[in-house]
Parts: C-alpha cells; structure tokens; sequence
C-alpha cells in the first residue's frame, strides 16, 4: 500500500510511504480508494489538523508527532471482506486517507450506509465516519463521480452555513428594513461560492465576495454574488454597513482589517484556511469574536428539528439544484481533472497548497498509476 504524508509543521513537505497489507481481522474490509478530490477544503484540513482532530482519522504509525495523512473524500471499492454484511466489489463514497488501500471495519451496517467503527475513530464525529453505498444513494450518478467527489462534502457545509445563518435570523443585519452585508472570503473557493449560491436565494441580504484580482472575473461569472470586490476594496462598503463576516481564507490580516473597518459587525464565523501563509487567531479584535464554524454542529441540530429523512430529502432537493447549475453545459462552474500516481498527487497538492489554480479545475487524484 502506498501512503502519501505530509509534514504538520510544513505542508509543503510531503512524502510517499510503501506500507505493508496486514492481514484482516474478522469483521473488517479492505477498500481499494479508487480516485479522490483535493481541494482548498483538504488544505483546511490540514491546517486546523491538531485543532479539530482531522488527523486523528488515519493515524501515521511511525512519526504521528512529525507527519500526518490529511483526509480526502472520494470513492473506492472492497477488493477484500470479512464482514458478512459488506460484499467484495461493492462501491462505497466516504472519506479516506491519501492512499492506495484502507482498512474499515464496518459498524451499524444499513441497506444505505455504515459507519467505521474502528477504536480510535469512535470520538470523532460520525458524519467523517460513515461510507455510503453507492447503490443506495439517492445523489449517486457514476458519471458524476468526480463532481461528487469535489463538491458534495463542500456543498454540505455550504448548505448547513446558509441554514444557520438563516436559523440565526442573520443576526440582526436585515432587521428595520436594512439590507445587511454577508461578506464571504476566498470567493472563489468551491464552498464559497457553493455557500453564496445558497445564500443569493435569500432576501434582505446582498452577498458579496473578496477575492485576489486574478479571480475577480471567474467569481462574477458565477453570477451568486451580488457585488465581487477585491481584498483591497473594502472602503468601498461604508464603515457602518451591518455586516457577517464568513471567513473562507484565514487571514489574519485580512480578518483584522474587516474587524476594525466594519463598526456594525455582527458576527464573524471562521470556516476554512485557504490563506496558509497568514493564518492566526482572533484575539484582541474589536467587534465580535470569531466563532469557528463546526457543520457537523449544526447538521445534528437539524436532524433533531426536522429528522433524519427531512434533513436528507432537503439537502437532496438543495444538491441537485445546485449541481444542475454547477454542470451547465454553455459554461460549466466546474472542470474535472484526473491525476495519477504519487509524483501527479505530489504536483497537485502543490498547486491546491500555493492557491494558484485554475478556480475552474476540480483536481481528483489517484496514487495507483
């Protein structure tokens, strides 16, 4: 088994590992991981690794302290079983390590899905934990594959964003007839913009996104933002604009300049790290503090309000709107390319790391050649 790692301390530092196949216990399954994407998503998860325990998902048996697996989420097949209840050949869509094989060891099995039920992942939310069986899964298409891959882990956390900014009523910034600000960075990053074409079916709110200038013109094209601006030109807003800031990029100092030029603040929600080289805390800011954003949060909250069978058929409906938009033939949002083996993963994670891509390139890697 081939395992691609990288250095906690240095992202850019990474490695391929040749492991040796254990045998299987009774009870486990070994799944070959077919494809997966890598997105600025993945990069998050990376560097909020120690914070939210991401890398405790695929632990590195030599060296945890030095280097880690950062988790991806792709499709695979079982190529070897154990379990009386999961059958060799079955496709599964879940979240794997960076790696040829993974072993699971499949726990409250259902007709839909099951959960790994492995020691070491049992404090880990169970949202990372479940695989779902191709067969039975209503957003499913193995022509889709790829945009399945990239988007819809993307695309929960976008939906449940725009959910709980909704449950929160905004937080006060459209109330009085004013029409509040929801300021969305890294806006050409896929969650971004997945979260701004959620959030544009809203009233009372105009969306607008901060991006580099190299991006501008891809994040109009989209057409979920009302205004596109530059990280530079902020003081086109008014300084008293009621305002949420959804922090996609990380930046400190990009946080701090919305934090002291925005007097009506109303909240500050941190959801990714696609700013690697300027991420830091939010201490000592004026305004609100910035609330991490955990999804997994919210998603049980609403499974509380609405059940489970409520939450899925809303999120299907919401999904294949929104992947309909995505994949428009005249003008795709979304280009999926395949790469192969440990040097094309290597390439890749350095673009998606350096921030430097194509925003229209979907990367989905493989480490088989």
């Amino acid at each position: 088994m081939l395992q691609f790692q990288v250095r906690k301390d240095a992202l850019a530092t990474t490695r391929l590992i040749t492991l040796t196949d254990a045998p299987l216990a009774p009870g486990e399954v070994r799944v070959r991981v077919d494809h997966f994407a890598y997105t600025a998503n993945n990069i998050t998860y990376a560097a909020f690794g120690e914070a939210m325990n991401y890398w405790q998902f695929f632990p590195v048996s030599d060296d945890a302290v030095t280097w880690g697996v950062v988790p991806v989420w792709g499709f695979g097949v079982v190529v070897q079983s154990l379990h009386p209840g999961v059958a060799v050949g079955e496709r599964l869509y879940g979240y794997w390590p960076m790696a040829t094989h993974a072993v699971l060891q499949p726990a409250r099995v259902a007709p839909e899905h099951f959960f790994d039920g492995a020691p070491h992942r049992s404090a880990l939310h169970a949202v990372y934990n479940q695989y779902l069986r191709c067969n039975a899964d209503p957003l499913y298409r193995g022509d889709r594959e790829g945009l399945q891959a990239l988007l819809r882990p993307l695309f929960l956390t976008a939906w449940l964003i725009d959910d709980f900014l909704a449950d929160n009523a905004f937080f006060g910034i459209n109330a009085e007839g004013r029409r509040g600000a929801l300021l969305l960075s890294s806006a050409s990053s896929k969650t971004a913009y997945a979260t701004a074409a959620q959030l544009a079916q809203r009233t009372g709110v105009e969306v607008i996104g901060l991006t580099s200038a190299a991006n501008v013109a891809f994040c109009e094209s989209l057409g979920v933002y009302h205004r596109v601006l530059r990280y530079d030109q902020l003081d086109l807003l008014p300084a008293d604009t009621p305002c949420i800031y959804v922090d996609f990029a990380g930046s400190a100092s990009l946080r701090r300049a919305i934090h002291e030029r925005f007097t009506a603040l109303a909240h500050s929600s941190a959801i990714g790290g696609t700013h690697v080289t300027d991420l830091g805390g939010g201490q000592g800011l004026p305004g609100p503090r910035p609330v991490l954003f955990f999804a997994p949060a919210q998603a049980k909250k609403r499974h509380g309000d609405w059940g489970a069978a409520e939450f899925n058929a809303r999120l299907a409906r919401a999904w294949h709107v929104f992947i309909e938009r995505v994949n428009q033939p005249a003008a795709p949002w979304l280009v999926v390319r395949e790469h192969r083996g440990g040097d094309a993963v290597q390439a890749a994670h350095a673009l998606v790391l350096g921030g430097q891509g194509d925003p229209r390139l979907g990367h989905m890697l493989s480490l088989h050649g």
